[in-house]
């Protein structure tokens, strides 16, 4: 479990051999480190007289960001989860026509199942990006360049998430289901790296004065 593991030794084991964590965990890892900026910036805001306007939305996205925070994190082991099932697929007999086809009908649910988890990433990280949008404008002054941090954080996650649904959906054999999946992970990519780029770009205006 990612939650059970200090910093040393998760990085530790991503840089071993061992196939997990991979890209994918980290990619889920990048969105909650992102998401983890964002609950700094509203706690920095709430109960502060200058916001005292714009505290109750706070609240609400502050909310919203501690459940993000465990999905992301969800989603981290949910990658390390999938992985096994489909690394075993690929090791399947096929020695006979019945073997070939029981491979290929496992293989192709496996590769469904990994393609799942790095598009709800991205969903999680497109939310995240809209708090942070939000963050952005009423979010507190004094950490507003965290905001912008918090956003290349959650960019990351979405474009490492992207690359681990395209590695699954290049081997299905259902090339109508995957070009589905690739289509979904590709408005996601569109719709986020537009968001993250705009906030980035207005809180560096900010910054630079």
């Amino acid at each position: 479990m990612v939650e059970q593991l200090t910093v040393d030794k998760f990085l530790s084991t991503l840089s071993s051999k061992e196939p997990v964590p991979g890209g994918g965990g980290a990619s889920a890892l990048a969105g909650a480190l992102g998401n983890a900026l964002g609950q700094m910036v509203a706690n920095l805001t709430i109960g502060k007289k200058r916001y005292a306007d714009v505290e109750d939305e706070i609240k609400g996205l502050l909310a919203r960001m501690e459940d993000l925070q465990k999905e992301f994190v969800i989603l981290a082991d949910r990658d390390e989860e999938v992985f096994a099932p489909l690394a075993a697929a690929y090791g399947l007999p096929t020695g006979t026509e019945e073997e070939k086809a029981h491979k290929a009908a496992v293989m192709e649910q496996r590769l469904l199942d990994a393609s799942y988890v790095p598009l709800e990433v991205m969903e999680k990280a497109v939310e995240m990006l809209g708090i942070l949008d939000v963050l952005a404008v009423k979010g507190s002054r004094m950490a507003v360049s965290d905001v912008g941090v918090g956003v290349q954080f959650v960019r990351t996650a979405l474009l490492g998430a992207v690359m681990n649904v395209y590695i699954n959906t290049k081997s299905m054999k259902d090339r109508g289901k995957a070009g589905e999946l690739n289509r979904e992970a590709e408005e996601r990519v569109r719709t986020g790296t537009e968001a993250a780029d705009r906030i980035y770009g207005v809180v560096l205006a900010g910054l630079r004065g």
